[in-house]
């Protein structure tokens, strides 16, 4: 069974957090769910939560709407014509291009990692 995201991990995950309350934007997920019909979170006990599968799908929202300045009618435009299955193959493709900024991200996460591990010795666990 896949496991279930809350709004609020799923804001942070996102990283759509208020930058002076540090508090999660969970009205922007609210607000995308009415915008996007791929997006529909499960309702238990009237809180929402959101398969990994669903999380994927607002990632990519999010870097359409975010990095690439789409508008929502353009990214609901590129969702409907279901292109992300059509342009796997072509390396010009938005989702090429989302792959290729994730990918980036954690490269430099992991390269800052054993920098770290390189410079100061691996914590010894005793």
């Amino acid at each position: 069974m896949d496991k279930l995201i809350s709004i609020s991990e799923a804001s942070k995950i996102l990283n759509l957090i208020n930058p002076i309350t540090k508090k999660p934007l969970n009205h922007t997920l609210r607000f995308w769910e009415k915008k996007f019909k791929e997006i529909k979170p499960k309702k238990i006990n009237n809180r929402r939560y959101y398969t990994s599968k669903q999380l994927e799908i607002i990632k990519m929202i999010k870097f359409l709407l975010k990095n690439k300045g789409m508008t929502i009618s353009g990214v609901q435009n590129y969702l409907n014509l279901n292109t992300n299955k059509l342009d796997d193959n072509n390396n010009h493709s938005l989702k090429a291009e989302y792959y290729k900024n994730y990918l980036s991200k954690k490269s430099k996460l992991l390269l800052d990692k054993i920098n770290k591990v390189k410079k100061y010795g691996k914590k010894n666990s005793s």
